[in-house]
Order: C-alpha cells, then sequence, then structure tokens
C-alpha cells in the first residue's frame, strides 16, 4: 500500500468519523468544520501529490513533508488554544451560575425563615 492510498483511507475515515458525531450531536458544528475541512485537504493532497510538491516549492521549503509536519504542528497548537479558550470561558460562566445558585438558595432560606415566624 502506497503512502497515498494510506492517506487517502486515512483522511477518508475521519471524514466519516467527524460527521457521524456531527450528525449523533456528539460534536458542535463549530469544531466539526475545521476538522472536516482538514480531512477533505488531506484527502486533495493524498489523490492530487503533486500539489503538496507544488506548494511547497511555492512557500520555499524544499521537503513537502516538512511543510506537511510544520502545517500540522501549527495545527494542533491552534486547536489547543481554542480548546483552552473554550475551558476559561466555560470555568468562568459555571463559576458565575454556582454563585448565582448560592445567592438564590440564601434568598429561600431568609423567605422560609421570614414564613415561619
Amino acid at each position: 500500500m502506497t503512502a497515498n492510498v494510506l492517506a487517502g483511507i486515512t483522511a477518508i475515515v475521519t471524514f466519516v468519523f467527524v460527521f457521524s458525531l456531527l450528525r449523533r450531536g456528539a460534536l458542535r458544528e463549530k469544531y466539526a468544520v475545521l476538522w472536516l475541512f482538514f480531512s477533505g485537504a488531506a484527502l486533495f493532497f493524498a489523490i492530487v501529490p503533486g500539489a503538496l510538491d507544488w506548494f511547497a516549492s511555492l512557500v520555499g521549503v524544499a521537503t513537502p513533508v516538512n511543510l506537511l509536519f510544520f502545517v500540522t504542528v501549527v495545527l494542533l497548537v491552534l486547536v489547543s488554544v481554542q480548546l483552552s479558550y473554550e475551558l476559561s470561558r466555560h470555568e468562568m460562566r459555571i463559576r458565575r451560575l454556582a454563585e448565582e445558585v448560592a445567592l438564590l438558595q440564601e434568598e429561600i432560606e431568609q423567605l422560609r425563615e421570614q414564613r415561619d415566624n
């Protein structure tokens, strides 16, 4: 099995997997779009291997594999930053909701005390 066939199969499996997660509602659209786009790009470069050579020479990279590794590392860093941002945002929302629940519970206790008196 050649590398291009393996890359194509991997891209198709990734595309189908992400699409099935999206259909079941296990993955939100804003995350799925990125993964579907990159699996499509990987499939394109697997089908048209000369395109990666052309693009590498266009940006001045001697070996197309080095360009592929560089782009992959950059993408993984960007995904990590995005997930860290989402996690931080959700932590702030959870903290705010916990504070609101605590205030409401205190208010309920005060109302119960007033009712009993």
